[in-house]
């Protein structure tokens, strides 16, 4: 299916859909993820200071809860809830066309399902995970931000400071370099799982339970490989 993606890609895109997709996918995610951002910077900052200041570096909370995120937790987690909604409404959406037969009746007139069904949602997932991460990263630092304040007492304008400090553009490229392979894993997993659905509704929840399994999976995994990647270029994404 991806060397056909690739094809398609090619002739005319289906400008209207793409964008219409990507509000479904993206603009709709918003909530979610921010959701997921702000309470895991506020619980990241928890943990931290109460590790570190059996150090005597509860200071260090905001170096620690903006590098995290914005390096792995931030990217990883936006993809994994994109994959749960995403990847899930994109397979019973497709696998339902399938099983009752109105992808074929595409083929039959002469369209490509890829082209109609398959491309504007691997475009629209691609183009909005780095969108949605770059909240995701904001939103960590915020939640860190409201915990040190009120749980830690640390100031805001020092927490500000030592972020300032401590984070630098390949930290946030490091994290957002990797979203746009989440991006693509997602969408073609879905897509995949839904044109391949067979055997009624039964069938389709079977394909979007897989579909959100398997794109996980390949989230999490190539997480590694791509950290492993980057950290061995010459010009330095470490």
């Amino acid at each position: 299916m991806t060397a056909e993606l690739f094809r398609q890609s090619r002739m005319k895109w289906e400008t209207g859909e793409i964008i219409r997709q990507m509000d479904a996918l993206g603009v709709q995610s918003i909530a979610i993820t921010n959701l997921t951002a702000l309470f895991t910077g506020m619980v990241l900052a928890l943990q931290t200071a109460y590790a570190l200041s059996q150090f005597g570096g509860k200071f260090f909370v905001g170096r620690v809860v903006v590098l995290s995120v914005c390096r792995e937790l931030g990217p990883v987690l936006t993809a994994l809830m994109v994959a749960a909604r995403c990847g899930a409404g994109i397979t019973a959406e497709i696998g339902s066309m399938s099983v009752t037969e109105q992808v074929d009746a595409i083929r039959a007139l002469g369209a490509s399902p890829i082209r109609k069904l398959v491309l504007p949602r691997v475009v629209a997932v691609t183009l909005m995970l780095p969108l949605l991460t770059v909240l995701t990263d904001f939103l960590g630092m915020v939640g860190g931000l409201f915990i040190a304040v009120v749980e830690i007492h640390i100031g805001a304008s020092f927490y500000l400071s030592t972020v300032m400090q401590s984070v630098h553009y390949n930290d946030i490229l490091h994290g957002l370099a990797k979203t746009p392979f989440f991006g693509l894993e997602i969408a073609l997993v879905g897509c995949y799982n839904g044109l391949n659905a067979t055997g009624g509704a039964d069938g389709v929840g079977r394909a979007t339970t897989t579909a959100v399994v398997l794109a996980s999976i390949c989230v999490l995994a190539s997480d590694f490989f791509l950290t492993k990647i980057f950290l061995s270029l010459p010009w330095g994404l470490n």
